[in-house]
């Protein structure tokens, strides 16, 4: 039998969805946006497809993350979703022409974090919660960065070190 598939009254089977929990809190997370089963742009969406990845390309260049540069698009320049008007995400049109960032998104706001959180804990030595809570960044971090290496997002030497934190982040 199928791993997530259970057994009902006799041959029904009723397909249970695995929803993957926080890591260091409780919450599964079940809500979530759905977006167009179209994949065409909207009528009323005038934006060409090489005006938008013109935008982006600027937009990247002044230092803007990939996240903030779909957000600008939308409520600045009226781009609904970039995928439906240039037929490929804004990751993927900003590492064709090289300006994808060294250290993925996700990853460089963890290292963010654990680098405000050491800079607080040098400040004050006893804040025992402070510690803990760097304690499961860190291992957040850890673990995030043994996927990106597993998936060749990071090279296979990359590792992550508290010391030098400070300067992927600068």
């Amino acid at each position: 039998m199928e791993e997530g598939v259970i057994p009902l009254f006799g041959n029904f089977f009723c397909q249970k969805r695995l929803k993957m929990g926080r890591m260091h809190s409780k919450g599964k997370g079940k809500s979530s946006s759905a977006l167009p089963y179209k994949r065409t742009p909207p009528s009323w969406c005038s934006s060409k497809p090489e005006e938008v990845v013109d935008l982006i390309c600027k937009l990247a260049k002044k230092g803007i993350t990939p996240s903030s540069i779909g957000n600008v698009l939308r409520d600045i320049h009226g781009v609904p979703l970039v995928s439906t008007v240039t037929g490929s995400k804004v990751l993927r049109i900003l590492k064709g022409h090289g300006l994808a960032p060294e250290i993925p998104e996700d990853l460089y706001y963890l290292i963010k974090k654990a680098v405000a959180i050491r800079k607080h804990l040098e400040r004050s030595r006893k804040d025992k919660d402070g510690k803990f809570r760097l304690i499961l960044v860190e291992s957040r971090i850890h673990r995030l960065a043994r996927y990106y290496r597993r998936t060749r997002k990071l090279p296979p030497n990359w590792k992550y070190e508290s010391s030098t934190a400070s300067t992927l982040v600068a």
